[in-house]
């Protein structure tokens, strides 16, 4: 099963001719959920032949325009291209107004309708889940309201073991409830404990967002163990009182961030467009994390199973 992430933009508030601004697409079981949406997005999705009318989840991390601006152009677009299924915008409250206004401004005749999610970007709380995945949220520390966004795929079912299904042939509702997490009760009374007749053939794997923060012991917590973490590094470490002027990490601090929260890869992204040697980012986070890639618009990160043995 399919747990990957597309980069759609990378860059920070001015795109380049390389860098689009901030986005990218998650693909949980071929389920997809667009990550912020900058100027361009519909365009990258063309672009890197990702299938934007599968798109009914878009998040959203605050309301500076190189992670918004795009989303009025897609939803547009989506309207002329006939959608019906219903659109889901999660955001913090300030963009809610902003979005339904562009909305009715642009778009005449809406084919479908657009459900806003108000997120509170200081809490952390699960806001979806369905059979294949679970999003939370992060609080990030920003110039405005930010949040962060934390996939986890769903809890796979337990697996009974072989040798206790030969030794007591349990029936069929018995096996039912063992994978539901109850212990196996005998003819004669005794408990067999869940644990010891059931195991989990894979781990879940988990995604975490964090575009536009400042540095954050809080957040180091939040991601503790996950397989990819996405960190932005807008500045180096030579320009971190700027960084801490405009609410944003060096490549130092977002590799601190993975070294501590024992991740297993980290990704950095949205870099200003001051910087025209962008493998200084690299060298940076790498001295700190070693398993650092930085991201360029289009390139797919696929998360591997784990086994849980």
């Amino acid at each position: 099963m399919t747990f990957a992430v597309t980069i759609l933009g990378s860059s920070s508030a001015l795109p380049t001719s390389k860098r689009f601004p901030s986005a990218h697409v998650l693909n949980v079981h071929e389920r997809f959920f667009l990550i912020d949406c900058g100027e361009g997005t519909q365009i990258q999705f063309r672009r890197f032949k990702l299938p934007m009318s599968r798109i009914n989840h878009i998040f959203l991390t605050h309301s500076h325009g190189d992670h918004v601006l795009g989303i009025f152009g897609l939803i547009s677009s989506f309207n002329l291209l006939g959608r019906h299924t219903d659109l889901h915008v999660y955001g913090v409250p300030d963009f809610e107004e902003i979005l339904f206004k562009n909305i009715e401004y642009f778009t005449d005749r809406m084919s479908f309708k657009v459900v806003y999610h108000a997120v509170d970007p200081f809490r952390v709380e699960e806001i979806y889940s369905d059979k294949h995945v679970i999003v939370s949220t992060l609080p990030l520390r920003h110039r405005v309201p930010a949040v962060g966004y934390l996939f986890r795929e769903a809890p796979k079912p337990l697996n009974i073991r072989k040798e206790f299904v030969a030794k007591y042939n349990p029936l069929l509702s018995d096996i039912v409830k063992i994978k539901n997490g109850s212990d196996y009760i005998t003819s004669e009374g005794v408990a067999i404990p869940n644990a010891e007749i059931t195991y989990i053939s894979s781990l879940p794997r988990s995604y975490a967002y964090c575009s536009d923060t400042l540095y954050s012991e809080r957040l180091v917590g939040l991601v503790k163990n996950v397989d990819l973490l996405y960190h932005e590094a807008t500045f180096l470490q030579s320009e971190l009182k700027l960084a801490r002027s405009t609410g944003h990490s060096t490549a130092q601090q977002a590799a601190t961030v993975a070294l501590k929260a024992n991740v297993g890869k980290l990704l950095i992204g949205h870099f200003s467009s001051r910087y025209s040697d962008e493998s200084k980012f690299l060298n940076e986070a790498q001295e700190v994390f070693p398993n650092t890639e930085l991201v360029n618009d289009g390139q797919k990160f696929l998360v591997q199973q784990k086994s849980s043995c």
